[in-house]
């Protein structure tokens, strides 16, 4: 299994996604352009002192990405009615992508992608049928929880 981020904006989300990436040893691919640089030292200081555990490749653009990945299925996550994710059943192989923290991943990306995965979050209800409640978690939380329950899924059916 891989992580990817397309476009990723803030340092500290990312370096705590390659941090889990390093637990459960997994490349991470960065699509850009990125939000940041590479040394920036709140990349460096969210991934503490595991950045020489983790794998990380460099894409140029989506579409390098995507040609590099042609065997494998690439799933996106997005909060825009994707299967939810305790739904889904991963593939050992699997590319999780996710999109800018700001924007998520944009309708071509999410089209050129193998599946469509959401994690659920319950609203609140509130009077006159307005919602209120988290638009959408933050993308390192997002992250780790889709990587858990795809090492779930994946280590039990082995």
């Amino acid at each position: 299994m891989e992580i990817s981020l397309f476009e990723p904006r803030i340092p500290q989300n990312t370096g705590s996604i390659a941090r889990t990436c390093a637990a459960f040893d997994l490349t991470l691919n960065l699509i850009e352009p990125l939000g940041f640089k590479l040394e920036d030292k709140y990349l460096k200081r969210a991934g503490l002192d595991y950045w020489p555990l983790v794998k990380i490749k460099n894409y140029p653009n989506f579409n390098k990405f995507k040609e590099s990945k042609m065997n494998k299925r690439i799933i996106s996550f997005s909060k825009k009615n994707g299967i939810y994710l305790q739904n889904f059943r991963f593939r050992e192989d699997d590319i999780l992508l996710f999109g800018r923290e700001d924007t998520g991943l944009p309708n071509d990306v999410i089209k050129a992608s193998d599946s469509l995965i959401s994690i659920f979050m319950p609203k609140l209800e509130i009077s006159n049928n307005d919602k209120k409640g988290v638009r959408s978690l933050n993308l390192s939380v997002a992250c780790g929880i889709a990587i858990y329950e795809a090492n779930k899924q994946i280590n039990i059916l082995k």
